[in-house]
């Protein structure tokens, strides 16, 4: 029988959650934001320890993530934004370097970072993830924060 890590759920009296948000899209990434702190409050975390910086888009958004990972202040970087396909492919662009960034910065840090951005085929779809039929991945992300910042917390 395998050991399995023993998860405490408790977070430090003190524990600082960061999110960065896009404004790009903001009906969307306004709504992922209300879900990601809902969820944390509903936690246990203080409103006064979320904090929120809005930047103009999802491109924008790992060299904010990296300045508050870096800090060694957050117990974890949210990140939420709204990409929508269009007519070329410049989503896919934005995509990749956004998603490839914040992996590199949660490695490089040693500290969760979430990817809430979403990327969507349409604005249809967005709507929908967020707060819509499909749930809101603001939410989501936040319960994934939590969950990282346990199991880390509890590993050796």
């Amino acid at each position: 029988m395998p050991n399995v890590v023993e998860v405490r759920r408790a977070l430090p009296d003190s524990a600082r959650f960061a999110i960065v948000v896009a404004r790009y899209n903001e009906s969307v990434t306004r709504k992922l934001l209300a879900g990601a702190v809902d969820t944390l409050v509903g936690q246990g975390v203080p409103d006064g320890q979320i904090d929120v910086a809005w930047v103009p888009g999802a491109w924008e958004i790992p060299i904010v993530a990296q300045r508050f990972a870096k800090s060694g202040r957050y117990a974890a970087v949210i990140c939420l934004g709204a990409v929508v396909r269009g007519e070329t492919t410049h989503d896919q662009h934005i995509n990749r370097q956004v998603s490839l960034g914040l992996g590199q910065i949660a490695l490089e840090t040693n500290l969760p970072v979430l990817f809430g951005v979403l990327t969507c085929n349409s604005m249809e779809q967005a709507i929908h993830r967020a707060g819509g039929n499909v749930g809101n991945k603001g939410s989501e992300c936040a319960v994934a924060a939590l969950d990282m910042v346990y199991l880390l917390n509890s590993l050796p």
